[in-house]
């Protein structure tokens, strides 16, 4: 059988002791084990503590800090561009600054985090069971881990909301492999439910010594245009790992489409012509995003980054909270619609059969014609001939 971190116990909406991180609590000693059949995820999501969380179990700010909510901010990017660390110097940031914030992980396959988060996947969904039991590889299993732990991701959410109200920042760490969640179904219901209950900004993480080649630098910039108009967020361009590799030039190249020709033009191969066109073509992407240059490792840039993070939040309620607004009430106007269909085929069939029926009463047949009923103070239901069809 599969060692299964199946809590016994309802989710404990306490924070984790800084000391370390629990494995879900309830799994008390000689507690049952479920079959090996059962998938290799938790009852329910746990919550802990990091250290610059701020976070408290009475809430004692007031009603006046419940009406405002902090920024959630997803932290996307390639494998090896610095995400993980990226968090871990916002988290250590902003314990400066004396902000609090709240740390949410993500991703099932990490061995080992430098910050302690506050809601962890690992926590939930074993990835290596996973991997074992469904018969997966590396990819499969991170996917299978989200669509598994997206299963309660409605308590993740009531967290969130929640520790929203007493953390300025929720910082979310994204699985290395970005394509398993930028393109699953999982990852696009995390980002869409967690831009529904708080502001939400999208961090897209260059690896800023890998695009000095216009060809690469091409390509992330296409994932990132794709990712943006994708999640229908505020965007942000992290240039990390300035410290080895300053990113005026990406920039300049994202400014002046000249300056990025001449580096193209020193190469002549296909993938430069392509990179060519591709850069007229995101002309008008690089004209509505925000970049900003980080290093993860010095901590430069961290007040720009923030910055940019506040002006999209305030973009996030200019534009996002309108369009939200909007499906919300496209869905309410199709599920009416769709219930005028179902009652007036209900009410063709009621008539084909001979039956009439009166739209202001749905619930009643008349038994009589207009003409036969009797009229004055004293008439009652009973005598108007109405009857409930469910008698």
């Amino acid at each position: 059988s599969c060692a299964l971190n199946w809590p016994a116990t309802s989710c404990q909406r306490q924070d984790r002791a800084v000391s370390g991180r629990a494995m879900a609590s309830g799994g008390e000693a000689g507690a049952a084990v479920p079959p090996a059949a059962a998938p290799p995820v938790a009852a329910t999501v746990n919550e802990g503590g990091a250290a610059a969380s701020g976070a408290s179990t009475n809430d004692s700010s007031g009603a006046a800090a419940a009406t405002k909510k902090g920024t959630a901010v997803l932290v996307l990017g390639m494998a090896g561009s610095g995400k993980t660390s990226f968090v871990q110097r916002l988290n250590a940031h902003l314990h400066t600054q004396k902000k609090p914030c709240y740390i949410v992980n993500l991703d099932p396959a990490v061995d080992n985090l430098p910050y302690e988060p506050n809601i962890d996947v690992r926590d939930t969904v074993k990835y290596k069971e996973v991997m074992s039991q469904y018969g997966l590889g590396p990819n499969g299993a991170i996917v299978t881990a989200l669509n598994l732990f997206v299963t309660k991701f409605d308590q993740v959410l009531q967290l969130v909301e929640t520790r929203s109200t007493s953390n300025d920042y929720l910082l979310f760490d994204t699985p290395g492999q970005i394509e398993v969640f930028t393109y699953s179904a999982s990852g696009q219901i995390v980002s869409e439910t967690v831009a529904a209950t708080v502001p939400t900004v999208v961090v897209y993480v260059v690896d800023t010594p890998r695009c000095t080649s216009p060809t690469t630098f091409m390509s992330n910039m296409l994932y990132a245009c794709s990712i943006m108009y994708k999640a229908k967020l505020p965007f942000i361009l992290a240039f990390n790992k300035t410290d080895v590799v300053s990113h005026e030039f990406a920039v300049q190249w994202m400014t002046d489409f000249s300056s990025l020709q001449d580096a193209i033009d020193e190469s002549s191969s296909y993938m430069a012509t392509l990179s060519r066109s591709m850069g007229l073509v995101l002309q008008e992407f690089y004209g509505t995003i925000a970049a900003v240059g980080v290093s993860a490792h010095t901590g430069a840039g961290m007040d720009e980054f923030f910055a940019a993070v506040d002006a999209a939040t305030a973009e996030y309620h200019e534009e996002y909270v309108p369009l939200l607004e909007q499906m919300r009430e496209d869905k309410a106007a199709k599920a009416r619609a769709a219930q005028d269909v179902m009652l007036a085929k209900l009410k063709a069939d009621r008539q084909a059969a001979g039956e009439v029926v009166v739209d202001a009463r749905p619930n009643v047949i008349p038994r009589k014609t207009d003409d036969d009923l009797p009229t004055g103070p004293d008439v009652g239901p009973d005598d108007a001939g109405l009857v409930d069809p469910r008698s």
